[in-house]
């Protein structure tokens, strides 16, 4: 493989890994927070044994997340520097912003959540994790804010002498169609991700009969969230479609294998043989469908492979401009299939315990314990179908992707370095596993004890971590 190749594989293997733990933490932040404003409004000490057992859950995912981030950002100088250089001075702005803003007060009011359940006042301590998840929410969209000017680039100027793109204004890149509706898309996937967790692991635990009242509590919660990520992921991907055949169209023409420009376009909802612009062996279709997903309209135009081709080379000089049909075609329906699923599995699970029946089925809880993985796999999909479909551009338009490697880079750098962060990430997930694992198998407190119901002074205030 050549060192390009090698580079976009090791950022691929990062990234992918790194946005496990991202919408894990994002959702559960606020679930987490609901869980303890319930327990602060209602002083049920089942609200107070969801918190704890679940903040446990949210800790260790928050922990993974910023070890796993850390590395991915170090990729942009060693192995994209020219990347870096070219695009720094507009890319550079809201990572920075990022890092010395809303991750330290994330992190930072995160921390006074976890030292102080004994040290705060009751309400302060519950602002506290209101604070730290909206600190991630503000990381999100920051961090998006990047990955939007990528995906399409405004605000800026050429510097023809420096060969660099120069910023003219930061709000604009920060508040781009691009960039709000890649926002709520994200989150709404969070959310839903976050209610994954939650109910499947409540659930499991309704069926193993183990803290009935927590895990009825929970359960509702976490498919209260599904549905409402389900919801908002609807609107907010059919809207993000919409920008997407303006700002991109080649991106949607290889989601769909259309070749040649049709009016009206037809969505694919499988195709078994090939997507190379042949005649399929079997394709199942969805009439005007993709006319109304791009255009809301019944018999919209939507441009072809074949043709936006043609415009790209005259627009851009030879060259190919085609991504890797497959990945985008089976990527797109990987990400919108298997979050579906999930949302079906919430219509399920709310039936199963309806009128306070509680479940007992092993195969309940074998299929409650998948869930979780589902929407984890469709973000997974979702943002190999975004990055992908991009190609052959790091910087749509302006920057190439074999312009933006590190021209000091070898073959055999990148190939190491790869290999040590691709085996350190497999006992990473095994850790993970590990430790959520046996929490889980823990399960929520019997008994717990009010930690702002007694007044202790300082000399009995225990200094060992709650978690």
């Amino acid at each position: 493989m050549s060192m390009l190749d090698l580079s976009r594989l090791q950022f691929a293997v990062t990234t992918v890994y790194h946005f496990l733990f991202v919408p894990i933490t994002i959702g559960m932040s606020f679930l987490v927070a609901i869980m303890q404003t319930a327990w602060v409004r209602t002083g049920h000490e089942k609200w107070l044994k969801a918190t704890k057992f679940f903040g446990k859950i949210f800790l260790i995912n928050f922990a993974m997340g910023v070890v796993t981030g850390i590395v991915q950002e170090f990729q942009f100088g060693m192995n994209w520097s020219d990347f870096s250089r070219f695009v720094g001075d507009i890319f550079g702005a809201p990572l920075a912003v990022e890092g010395l803003l809303a991750f330290f007060l994330e992190s930072t009011f995160l921390g006074l959540w976890i030292f102080g359940w004994d040290r705060l006042p009751k309400k302060v301590h519950l602002l506290m994790i209101w604070l730290a998840a909206t600190g991630t929410l503000l990381s999100a969209y920051f961090i998006l804010a990047a990955n939007s000017f990528m995906q399409h680039p405004t605000a800026y100027v050429y510097n023809p002498e420096k060969n660099r793109l120069q910023l003219l204004n930061f709000g604009d890149v920060l508040t781009q169609n691009t960039t709000i509706i890649t926002f709520t898309h994200t989150i709404s996937a969070c959310i839903l991700t976050g209610g994954a967790v939650v109910a499947g692991i409540a659930a499991w635990l309704l069926v193993r009969g183990r803290n009935i009242d927590v895990a009825r509590a929970t359960i509702k919660l976490g498919i209260g969230a599904i549905f409402v990520g389900a919801l908002a992921l609807g609107y907010t991907g059919d809207q993000q479609a919409r920008i997407m055949v303006q700002q991109q169209p080649m991106k949607m023409a290889a989601a769909e294998a259309l070749y040649e420009t049709a009016a009206p376009a037809p969505f694919s909802i499988f195709t078994i043989g090939t997507l190379d612009g042949s005649a399929p062996i079997y394709s199942l279709d969805i009439p005007h469908g993709l006319s109304l997903l791009a255009t809301h309209t019944l018999d919209g135009q939507v441009q072809g492979i074949n043709n936006l081709q043609a415009q790209y080379e005259k627009q851009y000089g030879p060259g190919s401009y085609k991504p890797n049909i497959p990945v985008a075609y089976w990527g797109f329906r990987l990400m919108i299939g298997v979050g579906m699923l999930a949302a079906l599995w919430g219509v399920f699970a709310l039936w199963a315990i309806r009128k306070g029946r509680n479940p007992r089925s092993k195969w309940f809880a074998r299929i409650a314990l998948t869930v979780p993985f589902l929407p984890l796999i469709a973000n997974s999909a979702g943002w190999i179908f975004t990055e992908m479909g991009r190609q052959p551009w790091l910087v749509f338009g302006q920057l190439k992707t074999p312009a933006g490697v590190s021209p000091t880079s070898t073959s055999w750098i990148v190939g190491i370095s790869l290999v040590v962060f691709t085996l350190l990430y497999g006992v990473l997930a095994v850790v993970e596993f590990g430790l959520i694992r046996r929490a889980v198998i823990l399960g929520p407190p019997d008994d717990v004890i009010d930690p702002f119901g007694e007044d202790k002074s300082d000399s009995d205030r225990p200094l060992s971590i709650t978690y």
